[in-house]
């Protein structure tokens, strides 16, 4: 679910394998994360168009996860602006079309993180550039820790969300996002902790209004948190 690589077959998601996984998605991107900062590093060292690296870094991401999480981005957008109604909302994010709204979603936030991205790719500060951006990759997926949290019931009786939902303990995403803060201020003291507190706050936000417009989460919502957590880490440590 986290990335296109090949591992041998879960034939039983029990409980405890669901909240591993969670808990994990970080560390399971690693590889992703590798390859974003080494794109991010390589196009420095051939002094090629900045933006144009960003792009083809965030595309071999989105091949690296089979674009799943853009798809709920994608889902979630469409799903919030077509009606106020909750199972009619429901059903354009189960539809797999995507719509304006969806379009243009995904648009903004992958332009956002290219934009941002572009300024990771640099010769002149060595491979710290690209590690950071490597390690927002990683990070961003912490997203998980929060749309997978206690307190947040899924929206239908069925789907991936029944299996994935209210298995992180609060505590445990709290300190765990404490950690992330704390991590990123080894990049920078004020701006570091700032950025990761303020993904936090856009993935609960997000939470919160997806329990409140669709009575839950769904895998959808699981994605969208990943794509605008990664946003908003690469836009606010680009530069760091």
């Amino acid at each position: 679910m986290l990335t296109a690589l090949r591992v041998p077959a879960v034939l039983r998601v029990s409980p405890g394998v669901a909240t591993g996984a969670l808990l994990l998605a970080p560390v399971a991107v690693l590889p992703l994360g590798a390859l974003v900062g080494g794109v991010a590093w390589a196009g420095g060292r051939l002094d090629l168009p900045a933006l144009a690296v960003a792009f083809v870094a965030l595309a071999a991401l989105a091949v690296g996860s089979r674009a799943l999480h853009l798809d709920g981005l994608s889902d979630v957008a469409d799903g919030l602006t077509s009606s106020y109604d909750r199972e009619r909302s429901l059903a354009v994010m189960k539809s797999g079309t995507a719509g304006p709204a969806g379009v243009a979603a995904v648009v903004v936030v992958l332009g956002a993180q290219a934009a941002a991205l572009s300024s990771y790719v640099s010769v002149a500060d060595g491979l710290r550039p690209a590690v950071i951006a490597g390690g927002a990759v990683c990070a961003s997926r912490a997203a998980l820790w929060i749309t997978g949290c206690t307190l947040a019931p899924p929206a239908r009786p069925d789907g991936l969300g029944v299996t994935f939902t209210r298995r992180v303990p609060v505590l445990v995403a709290v300190v765990g996002w404490a950690g992330l803060a704390g991590l990123a201020a080894l990049v920078d003291p004020v701006r570091g902790p700032v950025t990761v507190a303020t993904a936090a706050l856009v993935v609960a936000a997000l939470t919160a209004h997806a329990v409140r417009r669709f009575g839950g989460v769904t895998g959808d919502v699981f994605g969208a948190a990943i794509e605008l957590a990664l946003a908003v880490l690469l836009i606010g440590l680009a530069g760091a």
